[in-house]
């Protein structure tokens, strides 16, 4: 195998593959990216055996085709430390032979003809069907709405260590949460029919964020009983690899929580605030709280919102913010990281919050598009 890459363009490859392959594993062979030379076509593997990633790469000249099965992380490393425009990879004397314009570096390769685990090839396509086609800018914005509300640990009752995917036609949803907060954002795909649904781990949700360059680039879902599988750009052709990126995962086990439940439908309190002046005042108020004053207490009444905070170790915090609010007052307490999570992602200039009492849940709305449900604390 030899080939002439563009530099840049196999750095952002062999990172993303990186991202996928596990830092430990009993079997060195996952360790690893293997890397396939076709005319035209440079195309790099990696996976975990949950998640698989495979990218194509066209920004090369291929003067030998061949394959090679390197260790990602001193690929990384190596490509990342070079400062050339393109590198060479060429195949010698069971060496990848890494060379730029004042350097060579020479990594030993996998030999798979032995007692070393083969690699674990897999057909994304085998046992999934069609599901939907969706640009890659409103997929993107739905994961990044919602994952950052997903459990962090393992719920022995729910599967909500992911997102629920959820598609009626052309309409698009996803949910996550934790048990005491709730994301769900809606968007609208450019083909599907019928209904479709399935919970999907964080891993490959954070992972399209990152594929996705071009925010018009078209995203084929593909959906099965236990996995999923996301083409971008040409790389579905069925059975080949192709420019751009085919990432396949297996789904969440277990039931998501029946989440429309969980949105309050009768509250009768509304405040706008605005989310840059919001997100100050809380995280000013944060600053003077504790693991056992966690909590900040909001006060709306009369066009204004008080924040309070308190830690008996440190002292006392008031913030004063205008909104818009002339009902009667309401004081709640939320945890404060919760609401600066959702003012990061939320793209409108004005956050609307809906409250009832300060013991039942508040929702915060972005747009007519985006809901996040809040669980108050007690402070």
């Amino acid at each position: 195998m030899k080939v002439v890459c563009d530099r840049a363009a196999l750095q952002d490859a062999v990172s993303l593959i990186s991202s996928v392959v596990p830092p430990r594993s009993s079997k060195p062979i996952l360790q690893c990216v293997r890397m396939v030379a076709t005319p035209g076509l440079l195309t790099l593997h990696g996976t975990d055996l949950d998640v698989g990633l495979r990218i194509g790469l066209d920004q090369v000249e291929v003067a030998e085709p061949g394959e090679v099965i390197v260790p990602a992380d001193k690929v990384d490393e190596i490509v990342r430390a070079c400062s050339d425009s393109s590198l060479t990879l060429e195949v010698r004397d069971n060496h990848l032979n890494i060379r730029g314009a004042d350097a060579h570096f020479k990594l030993n390769i996998i030999d798979t003809s032995g007692d070393v685990d083969p690699w674990p090839d897999r057909d994304p396509a085998e046992g999934v069907t069609a599901d939907c086609e969706i640009a890659g800018g409103v997929l993107r914005h739905l994961i990044e709405r919602t994952i950052f509300a997903a459990a962090a640990d393992h719920n022995v009752r729910y599967a909500i260590r992911g997102a629920l995917y959820e598609r009626k036609d052309r309409k698009v949803r996803f949910v996550a949460t934790d048990g005491k907060r709730l994301a769900m954002a809606d968007g609208a795909a450019n083909s599907g029919k019928g209904e479709s649904r399935c919970i999907l781990p964080k891993k490959p949700l954070h992972l399209i964020t990152r594929l996705v360059d071009d925010p018009d680039q078209p995203i084929r879902i593909s959906i099965g009983q236990n996995s999923a599988v996301f083409a971008i750009g040409e790389g579905d052709r069925a059975g080949t690899s192709s420019p751009g990126a085919m990432l396949w995962t297996k789904l969440e086990e277990g039931t998501f929580p029946p989440y429309e439940d969980v949105v309050p439908r009768d509250l009768d309190k509304k405040i706008t605030s605005n989310r840059d002046a919001l997100s100050s005042a809380i995280r000013r108020a944060a600053l003077l709280t504790n693991a056992e004053s966690r909590g900040v207490r909001l006060c709306f009444g009369d066009n204004r919102l008080t924040l309070r905070s308190r830690s008996p170790e440190m002292g006392e915090a008031e913030i004063n913010v205008d909104v818009a609010y002339d009902g009667d007052p309401i004081e709640v307490g939320f945890s404060p990281n919760y609401i600066t999570d959702v003012l990061k992602v939320a793209e409108t200039s004005d956050v609307i919050i809906e409250l009832k009492t300060p013991q039942r849940p508040g929702i915060f709305r972005c747009g007519q598009d985006f809901t996040y449900v809040v669980m108050p604390l007690q402070v």
